[in-house]
């Protein structure tokens, strides 16, 4: 009968050890703050094959080619809606993350306008930007010129405003 009490004091001393251990652990310093993440690039360049000739674009952060919308022009709005968003999804800002940042070589302004889709589409220069449907892997330009009105995002396209 001497072992039981003994026993029962060693789990009580470990409990005791494991309470201290995981105690705070302040010592008076101040913590420091966790960084800030510097915000994935949601616009980056890439070459690719447009109306057959190399060219700089504009992609996402997916490697996917990026259009603007000649109706979208001096609107301050995304006005691909419906139907068009089925085809031409927006680019959204993604969760989390307050404004669009590009990587070096993306050099026009960045923005935001209300997408019909819901959410924050980014905008480049003034256009809001759109995928295509049928560009089924990075370097994909298919929507290039698609009834007039489509065309791939040059680093150096005009203001849309």
């Amino acid at each position: 009968m001497t072992r039981r009490p003994s026993l029962a004091l060693s789990f009580a001393a470990a409990a005791l050890l494991l309470a201290a251990c995981g105690g705070s652990s302040n010592s008076g310093a101040a913590s420091a703050p966790a960084p800030t993440p510097t915000p994935q690039p949601v616009l980056k360049t890439a070459m690719a094959t447009v109306a057959g000739q190399s060219e700089t674009i504009l992609v996402g952060e997916n490697g996917m080619t990026l259009y603007y919308y000649t109706p979208d022009k001096g609107t301050g709005q995304a006005t691909c809606t419906g139907a068009c968003l089925q085809a031409w999804p927006p680019l959204l800002l993604p969760s989390g993350v307050t404004k669009p940042a590009g990587e070096k070589g993306v050099t026009g302004a960045l923005g935001l306008v209300s997408s019909p889709a819901g959410g924050m589409q980014v905008t480049y220069n003034g256009w809001p930007l759109y995928f295509w449907m049928k560009d089924k892997a990075p370097g994909d330009t298919t929507g290039q010129n698609v009834g007039g009105k489509w065309f791939v995002v040059p680093p150096d396209v005009p203001s849309g405003m």
